[in-house]
């Protein structure tokens, strides 16, 4: 396991508020909050890296982003073809299940709810998603339902800038109401599946779902 605290993107005393996320930009309904810190959470104003392995190699001239299993029909598209995908912004929280939260983060990039669209929608028996990630096999796994949300995307930039390989970049699945290792970096596949399969931390320990507001840290 990787960690190190980024200090290029450092927040004010004050945390960015849904009023300051500009037009058109979907709104995470946990930012709407009265208390937007769950139980057992810290603010940082910084933004911590943390990873299982510590950050890959992805070129983006071979890069690709596959959906596949329990859909319409498989696709994948190359860095350009999805870079050219409808765009989304998202206003959202972001909770670490190693208990730091980073409030106020505007997310660009595609709507989960596109790409599984473009995929033709998800089979009948599909309930759960399986996400890839280009770091040595790593996957992760959550409720198609949550995958689905209005505010969970593909996102290759985070506040106005690219998202930096040691953030997950080129481009991180987003799931802002679930704990943070939800949100899979380096991004390779999108499976659905019949079944709730665990990913690499669920083996190890961590909740199946991983609701911060419920405190889902631990399978225990």
């Amino acid at each position: 396991m990787s960690f190190f605290m980024d200090s290029s993107k450092v927040q004010g005393d004050i945390p960015p508020t849904p009023a300051n996320a500009g037009s058109g930009v979907v709104i995470s309904p946990d930012t709407l909050r009265q208390n937007r810190l769950p139980a057992g959470q810290s603010r940082t104003k910084k933004w911590p890296v943390l990873d299982a392995s510590g950050t890959p190699a992805v070129d983006l001239n071979t890069w690709k982003l596959r959906v596949f299993g329990l859909v319409g029909q498989q696709v994948e598209w190359t860095w350009q073809e999805f870079l050219a995908l409808p765009k989304t912004k998202v206003f959202a929280d972001f909770h670490c299940v190693t208990r730091w939260s980073r409030l106020g983060n505007v997310w660009e990039g595609v709507s989960t709810r596109t790409l599984l669209e473009l995929a033709g929608g998800s089979g009948s028996n599909a309930g759960f998603v399986l996400a890839h990630g280009y770091d040595h096999g790593f996957t992760t796994n959550l409720p198609l339902a949550d995958f689905l949300a209005e505010d969970a995307l593909v996102a290759f930039s985070h506040d106005g800038e690219p998202i930096s390989p040691d953030h997950g970049g080129p481009a991180r699945l987003i799931i802002p109401r679930l704990y943070a290792w939800k949100s899979a970096k380096w991004l390779s596949g999108i499976e659905l599946t019949p079944s709730d399969q665990p990913g690499f931390w669920e083996r190890n320990g961590y909740h199946m779902r991983g609701d911060p507001w419920t405190e889902q840290r631990h399978s225990w």
